[in-house]
């Protein structure tokens, strides 16, 4: 019986696998699986488990551990579920995990962009092609239909991602004679015989405390493989990283070592104009050079001051002043930014180091820290960092936050985390866009202006920024509700209102103006 519901649930059209045979073929001791990618028999069973286990999820979170595996974070009513799929040559496979692997400091190209289009989406099926090694999950993103089609087959393993047309938009081997061509199943004579010889001993049925019995053993079979490759991808990653931001930093470092030896060539020219300012009586334009009797020198020799010939006696004198006042600027702002480039760039020697020495390990978060002086060198770097978030944010006219989110995820957070309950929230009517809040005191109304400005901001991050007007929706946080299941980012709204807003360029100018991330 749950061989049928599956089927009919989930759109599972491979040919069926009988009960004893799917759970042999991974369970009676992994030397088999170890040693190959899976055959299209047991790509047939795992499709069959993989039904079961990701019926009626959506995908909440993407990521790419190993340059040719993929992780997708399935959520399924009361679980988290994780799809990994590797088209690693050998062993090429699709399967549950219930352990994350690290991952690496920059997100690859293809995973980026996994997580621009289908993130949230809904998973619709998955089959895979009876007597061959493909497996195709069909899903619903917020564009409409699309489709990861993975080829688990050797060499030529590839896992391609469809629009709804069936062309190929990516894939992760980066193929690019396939990229926009429609997608045609290879022939299915690449399983060989060897592949399908696989004998039937007893079968290991699921039990509730291991309701997958085919993914489980086959991480298991793979954990501490795909732990140490994601490791060293992890490691030539972030050595990569470090070397080209020590570069950056050394460069920066001797650009403005050169800035402050020039400044100090301006280091006397204050007595310059002291000694110019006491004898302005003696100058006249025109002179190429005055002499005079230098006071701060207890010998009291005779200087010779250059002068520009254009200028009268007041602009030669102020001329020197201004020199001198660079001078002091450099090195109040030069000496500081050199200092802290000269510790960044010792951590970041001491880090390759530990890479060099094999014991560098990576922090408990995604994303590695970079030094600090790459990021923002100026003065005002640490107020700068306070103010920094994961949101867009602006000031309006009347001087209230407006927060914006960038994606899906953001938009969950910014709603749902950030935002209290009497804050004005507003979002493009009928369109995907970005959620924006704007932050209120308790019993204050939002001023008319206010209102404009974060309704034009949210016109502008929506699929209307290219008609340049539209219907803004706009009501209090606490009428907004997600319901449970509801993809990031979709939400249901009550006791909204409507304003009819254009995109006005003046209007826009001041907002960038006075946008507090610095992230446009």
């Amino acid at each position: 019986m749950r061989q049928k519901w599956v089927e009919s649930a989930n759109g599972v059209k491979n040919q069926p696998c009988p009960p004893n045979q799917a759970s042999d073929l991974f369970l009676q001791g992994g030397s088999h699986i170890a040693k190959m990618a899976h055959t299209a028999t047991e790509i047939g069973s795992i499709v069959q488990e993989l039904a079961l286990a990701l019926a009626e999820g959506w995908i909440q979170k993407i990521s790419q551990p190993l340059p040719d595996s993929l992780l997708l974070e399935v959520r399924v009513p009361g679980h988290t579920r994780r799809l990994l799929c590797s088209v690693r040559e050998g062993t090429a496979r699709i399967h549950l995990v219930r352990e994350t692997l690290p991952n690496p400091p920059t997100p690859p190209s293809f995973c980026q962009l996994l997580r621009a289009r289908i993130q949230g989406a809904r998973i619709d099926s998955i089959e895979s092609i009876p007597g061959d090694r493909i497996v195709r999950l069909t899903l619903t993103s917020r564009d409409g239909p699309v489709a990861l089609v993975a080829e688990l087959f050797g060499r030529n393993a590839d896992l391609l991602f469809l629009n709804g047309e069936g062309r190929v938009l990516a894939t992760l081997r980066h193929n690019k004679d396939r990229v926009s061509q429609t997608y045609q199943a290879p022939s299915p004579s690449r399983s060989s015989p060897s592949e399908t010889a696989v004998p039937t001993p007893e079968p290991r049925p699921p039990t509730n405390e291991d309701p997958f019995p085919l993914s489980s053993r086959l991480e298991i079979l793979y954990r501490e493989r795909e732990a140490e490759l994601s490791h060293l991808t992890q490691v030539r990653q972030r050595e990569s990283i470090l070397r080209k931001t020590l570069k950056k930093l050394l460069r920066r470092m001797e650009a403005l070592r050169r800035d402050l030896e020039q400044a100090r060539r301006y280091e006397p020219y204050a007595r310059y104009g002291e000694l110019l300012k006491a004898n302005l009586g003696l100058l006249k334009k025109g002179l190429p050079a005055v002499s005079v009797v230098d006071y701060y020198d207890e010998r009291l020799p005779e200087l010779t001051i250059p002068l520009d010939p254009s200028k009268g006696p007041q602009a030669n004198m102020d001329a020197y002043f201004a020199k001198y006042r660079k001078f002091v600027s450099a090195q109040r702002e030069i000496l500081p930014r050199v200092a802290a480039i000269e510790t960044d760039v010792q951590q970041l020697h001491a880090e390759l180091e530990t890479i060099k020495n094999g014991t560098w390990q990576a922090p408990n978060h995604d994303r590695q820290p970079t030094p600090t002086t790459m990021s923002r060198p100026s003065r005002k770097q640490a107020a700068n960092e306070e103010r920094r978030g994961p949101f867009r944010r602006f000031i309006s006219s009347d001087g209230h936050p407006i927060f914006v989110g960038r994606n899906a995820r953001e938009n969950d957070e910014l709603t749902f985390g950030l935002a209290k309950s009497d804050d004005l929230w507003l979002h493009a009517r009928g369109t995907p866009g970005s959620h924006v809040v704007v932050r209120l005191e308790k019993g204050i109304d939002p001023p008319p202006e206010t209102i404009r400005d974060a309704a034009t901001l949210a016109l502008l991050y929506s699929d209307l920024k290219k008609s340049g007007k539209g219907d803004v929706i706009y009501t209090k946080r606490k009428w907004v509700k997600k319901s449970k299941g509801q993809a990031p980012g979709a939400v249901t709204v009550t006791q909204e209102k409507t304003l009819y807003v254009t995109l006005d360029k003046p209007r826009l100018a001041a907002l960038k103006g006075r946008t507090t991330d610095g992230v446009m």
